[in-house]
């Protein structure tokens, strides 16, 4: 039985009993009844639909699906180790990827990073995709900075603790940016991969490919609003001190529903930590 092969017709049978409109469990049952091992069954079964729904989608224009960061969720654990920190799992969501992280930086870290940041702030700025530079946009309203990767030893601690978190190289990151909302500002909903179709992107495309995963870190506590939202999916991330949203998007593209955006602070204020990564080492 540990010698049974995935063949082109086996994947073809399955395409075909999933055009006839049966589930995966039926078809599941269907091998088993047949012979096959279970492992040998599922794994036939989730590498042919994936590969089979992939096709389907290139078919019908939508942009090929890539590898993107994923942390070690499989067992549904309640923490995860980041190395030098446990980190708790809060919320995760599958479609889109959505994974709530609890107590992913120590107030201390949080209090060194805005401290380190606050001198060096000035209005943020958001890539310019026609051109590939940068602008001021109407529909972001904060103040930011950037760190140069491992410009300190709280970024580089943080920058190693994301990386093992969820499963990437520390180079495919780009420089953690550091915001700043005071009350009323606001960065209305967005994508973070940069859109194919624009005439900037390749220029883009250069540093790193393309944007696949983003980690959004709550440094402080705005007194009310300031919330990270998934119009999509209705929901919506609490900015709580220490803890993050991380959500990924195998392709650019408006299927992945990652559609977000921090709402408006109403009062207080909010720092956040954002860290974007690539396909590749981000030069």
């Amino acid at each position: 039985m540990s010698q049974q092969q995935i063949t082109p017709q086996l994947r073809q049978w399955i395409v075909e009993q999933a055009q006839a409109g049966h589930g995966a469990e039926a078809v599941l049952q269907s091998m088993l009844a047949s012979g096959w091992a279970r492992d040998v069954a599922v794994e036939a079964l989730e590498t042919t639909l994936q590969d089979h729904l992939e096709e389907q989608a290139v078919r019908q224009g939508l942009p090929p699906a890539v590898q993107v960061p994923e942390p070690a969720l499989d067992e549904s654990p309640l923490y995860l180790d980041a190395g030098d920190r446990r980190v708790h799992v809060l919320q995760a969501m599958y479609n889109p990827r959505v994974v709530v992280f609890g107590s992913l930086l120590s107030d201390e870290e949080c209090e060194a990073l805005i401290e380190a940041a606050r001198p060096r702030l000035a209005r943020s700025l958001t890539v310019a995709t026609k051109t590939g530079g940068e602008e001021l946009n109407a529909d972001r309203t904060s103040n930011g900075m950037f760190f140069t990767r491992g410009e300190n030893e709280v970024v580089r601690r943080l920058e190693a603790r994301i990386a093992r978190l969820v499963n990437w190289p520390e180079e495919n990151g780009e420089g953690l940016q550091i915001l700043h909302y005071r009350p009323g500002a606001e960065y209305k909903p967005h994508y973070d991969y940069f859109d194919p179709a624009e005439p900037g992107t390749p220029t883009i495309l250069k540093r790193g490919g393309q944007r696949v995963a983003t980690l959004v870190m709550y440094l402080s506590e705005p007194e009310k609003g300031g919330g990270t939202t998934f119009p999509d999916v209705h929901l919506e991330v609490a900015p709580k001190r220490g803890n993050a949203v991380f959500f990924s998007y195998e392709r650019p593209h408006p299927s992945t529903r990652t559609l977000h955006g921090g709402a408006p602070v109403i009062a207080g204020e909010k720092w956040i930590a954002t860290k974007w990564l690539r396909q590749q080492r981000f030069e």
